[in-house]
């Protein structure tokens, strides 16, 4: 989930949010104001449910923020990069670059976050309580009493072993630690969370049939959500899996044809597009140094009356938007980093020199080659 807000750095973790998460914001503080609370703490002033409504749904983003924040330092601690954290619709999700390698920490990045989730349901309620006890307003016990709850509500749902929900990781690290198979432990997990994701669905369905309205949409919503969440997660598990042992340079384009980024992008057209079979050129400097990437997409967006004036160098994704690998990481770790990147590539780069590219082509390319030589090596 890309963000449309970055909102700063946490513990050295980019923090986002994408403008999804207005909605359920919305509907929390709305929900609250003009339904929970009125009932529980009736005969009070609008303006008070409404601060108290507010309030609380700060509040439970910043539950879900520290939620996200300890899968994300977990990570970090156990050698697994961290692009960052968005949080949006459905609460958020903590972007790594990698994965855990071995069961253990595979475990402790996932558990972490519903532990911290409980933690915080914990302290939430021994404050109402401490605060009944002083006689604090009864309107602000009930928002503390609802952070509690929800905190709890939500550590209960994301212990659910199904993926991507963290009880389908923690799953996964049970599976793997058994049998050893990372990525048939994956596969296992995130079929489960398909069925789960059926199961929200139907169960959604049949509550507004029942005349529950919006709340059994947001279900089957939810649960749609999941089943095509699962299923990404079991492609790339497959993928990983055919990926293992594959280092970057097995599969990168050497040698890419690059283009200096001082052209005009006619110029571009003429003397690099033309002349050449590649869909992507990396830019340079006077000195030699890649300067950006630019794609044939970006260049056909340019009208023809513009090209002859603007320079390609403008046109281009900034380097610190491309992906930036080394010919002997394994492929599997740039995968997500190439899913983050604006046009889908990365650069190869042994120390100050650019020596390849790696396009989505080239990795479906070795991946056909690799189903190839299996079947080949099948037959009698």
């Amino acid at each position: 989930m890309k963000e449309s807000l970055r909102l700063g750095r946490i513990a050295g973790v980019a923090v986002g949010i994408n403008w999804s998460v207005l909605v359920i914001f919305t509907l929390i503080t709305v929900g609250l104001a003009a339904g929970r609370f009125p009932i529980l703490q009736p005969d009070l002033e609008p303006v008070a449910y409404a601060v108290a409504g507010l309030a609380a749904g700060i509040a439970f983003f910043l539950s879900l923020l520290a939620h996200e924040l300890s899968h994300a330092i977990v990570a970090r601690r156990n050698g697994v990069g961290v692009d960052g954290i968005t949080l949006w619709l459905f609460g958020g999700v903590a972007r790594l670059t990698g994965e855990a390698d071995d069961p253990g920490a595979d475990f402790r990045i996932a558990a972490v976050g519903p532990a911290v989730s409980v933690a915080l349901g914990v302290v939430f309620l021994s404050l109402a309580g401490a605060a009944s006890a002083a006689g604090l307003a009864p309107l602000v016990v009930e928002v503390v009493v609802w952070l509690g709850i929800i905190n709890i509500v939500l550590a209960v749902f994301n212990l659910v072993p199904a993926a991507p929900l963290d009880g389908g990781r923690i799953l996964r690290a049970a599976l793997w630690r058994r049998s050893g198979d990372r990525v048939a432990a994956a596969v296992t997990a995130a079929r489960a969370g398909r069925s789960f994701g059926w199961l929200l669905i139907i169960g959604g369905f049949a509550i507004f049939v029942l005349g529950a309205g919006l709340g059994g949409l947001w279900i089957v919503f939810l649960g749609w959500f999941l089943i095509n969440a699962a299923r990404m997660e079991e492609e790339q598990a497959l993928m990983g899996g055919a990926l293992s042992g594959v280092r970057v340079a097995d599969v990168m384009t050497s040698g890419p044809t690059t283009a200096p980024d001082d052209v005009t992008v006619e110029q571009f057209i003429e003397h690099y597009v033309f002349r050449n079979r590649h869909s992507t050129f990396p830019l340079v400097d006077r000195m030699g140094r890649p300067t950006g990437l630019v794609t044939l997409r970006r260049v056909k967006e340019v009208p023809a009356e513009r090209r002859p004036s603007m320079r390609i160098g403008d046109l281009a994704c900034p380097m610190d938007e491309v992906a930036i690998a080394q010919p002997l990481e394994p492929l599997e770790d740039l995968l997500p980093r190439m899913a983050g990147c604006p046009d889908g590539r990365s650069l190869v780069m042994d120390g100050p020199q650019l020596v390849g590219i790696v396009s989505p082509t080239d990795v479906m390319r070795h991946l056909e080659m690799a189903e190839l030589r299996r079947g080949g090596l099948e037959q009698p």
